[in-house]
């Protein structure tokens, strides 16, 4: 989960990652435990078309904070043809120093930066917040997968700043079988204590809260583990958006609900908000401020990207899918279901089927599904192809793309001696490098 505060023309977003749209009472979830996002729906804005760039947690965030799609930022792979892929602790890449990140943007007119939770943009010391625009961080680089031995691989750090203060399952406990942890409440004590020092000194500011709680293995602190009707998971998010709702009230204690943007989203698709915009690069992300100050709607394509393959573009209310592919049959018969009871023959297939010359296009307002694919014999295909066909093109002729950074892997790059290890005495020894292109199976 992810949270930005930025007063003056401030904004915590919020980014849940691993939550469903249909886990919240304002999009039905009949359970009603989500009481705080409800009401914040309720006062504020609802955006039901807010895309990620990506569905999985380290291309969408970095996404997120350069405004650029991952086949621009670096953060896909192409050692397999349209694979996603993300930064597990083997992993040798991280975000580029030639990205520009939001806080980066954002030093430059004054703010103060804080990410707490989950960064997940590479490990390794260069790629590391602190090295890209935050001024502070309590939190992992990582999810907090585990636990682990310390001889086949390390658990994973927790830092402050720019130096360890523990581990997960060690100091920071995590217990798997009874799904126990503090870790929110720790994390939401962070943020509090960053928006009271940040509102005294009359400082903006720029939170940036990405707790992981619901993401496997889910956790929940103990007063709120059994409290939900939808088990570990549901206990998980009524602890999220009881967290919310501490931190919407700090901000009215402070002063500065007034003052302040807030945003929640899920996994992670949020936009630049009128930050100074670059130059020399094309962005992605939308100065929102048109949308949010008079209540003006913005349409524009939306570039669907699996790897550096152009899977699928959204023109208005219409989607055109060049490729289909859920996942391979070999992960299927795994168990591993991307679709499960929502299957479409033709459209959520598991070999990847090349449609460029006669793509399936969908009426996302008829058919928000996707399982109905507009005639190829209609007018209204002619149409829509006519329309999205130049977009594409023009997207395409225009499409910069970056080294990719999720190519190669080696176990002596994980979290054996991160920094501040040797006060703690958790430094850990490593193997020898032996890098391998790493295997990403959808």
């Amino acid at each position: 989960m992810e949270y930005y505060l930025l007063p003056n023309f401030g904004d915590p977003v919020d980014v849940l990652f691993q939550m469903g749209w249909g886990d919240l009472g304002v999009f039905g979830q009949p359970a009603k435990e989500t009481p705080n996002l409800d009401r914040m729906a309720a006062e504020g804005m609802l955006f039901p078309n807010f895309y990620a760039a990506n569905p999985l947690c380290s291309p969408s965030r970095a996404a997120l904070l350069t405004g650029r799609l991952p086949v621009r930022n670096g953060f896909y792979t192409t050692n397999a043809h349209a694979r996603n892929a993300y930064t597990p602790q083997e992993i040798v890449g991280g975000i580029s120093q030639d990205e520009i990140l939001l806080p980066e943007m954002l030093r430059k007119v004054g703010y103060v930066s804080k990410i707490v939770g989950k960064w997940h943009l590479g490990h390794r010391s260069q790629y590391l917040p602190l090295e890209h625009g935050f001024d502070e961080w309590f939190g992992s680089p990582n999810c907090h997968f585990g636990p682990y031995n310390d001889s086949d691989r390390p658990n994973i750090p927790v830092y402050k700043d720019s130096q360890m203060v523990g581990r997960y399952y060690e100091e920071f406990e995590i217990n798997v079988k009874t799904g126990e942890s503090n870790l929110t409440q720790i994390y939401l004590e962070e943020s509090l204590l960053f928006l009271r020092a940040h509102a005294k000194a009359q400082q903006p500011f720029f939170l940036y809260w990405a707790v992981d709680a619901t993401h496997a293995p889910v956790y929940a602190s103990k007063s709120f583990l059994g409290r939900s009707q939808r088990g570990r998971y549901g206990d998980a998010v009524m602890e999220l958006d009881h967290s919310v709702g501490v931190i919407l009230d700090e901000l009215r204690t402070l002063g500065l609900a007034e003052d302040t943007l807030v945003f929640f989203t899920s996994d992670n698709g949020a936009a630049l908000v009128s930050a100074p915009t670059q130059e020399d690069r094309i962005i992605d992300g939308l100065d929102l401020s048109p949308v949010l100050l008079n209540s003006s709607l913005i349409d524009r394509p939306i570039f669907y990207y699996r790897g550096n393959e152009l899977m699928a573009v959204r023109l208005g209310l219409y989607k055109a899918h060049y490729w289909t592919w859920s996942n391979s049959w070999e992960e299927f018969h795994k168990g591993v279901n991307f679709c499960p009871g929502e299957e479409v023959d033709g459209v959520t297939t598991h070999d990847q089927k090349e449609h460029t010359m006669q793509p399936l296009i969908f009426h996302l307002g008829r058919d928000p599904g996707e399982k109905f694919p507009i005639s190829v014999l209609s007018e209204e295909y002619r149409t829509a192809l006519q329309n999205i066909s130049p977009v594409v093109e023009r997207h395409k002729k225009n499409l910069v793309v970056a080294v990719p950074q999720l190519n190669m892997c080696d176990l002596a790059v994980m979290n054996w001696t991160p920094a501040g290890c040797e006060k703690l005495g958790k430094c850990l020894k490593g193997p020898k490098s032996q890098p391998w292109k790493c295997d990403w199976p959808h």
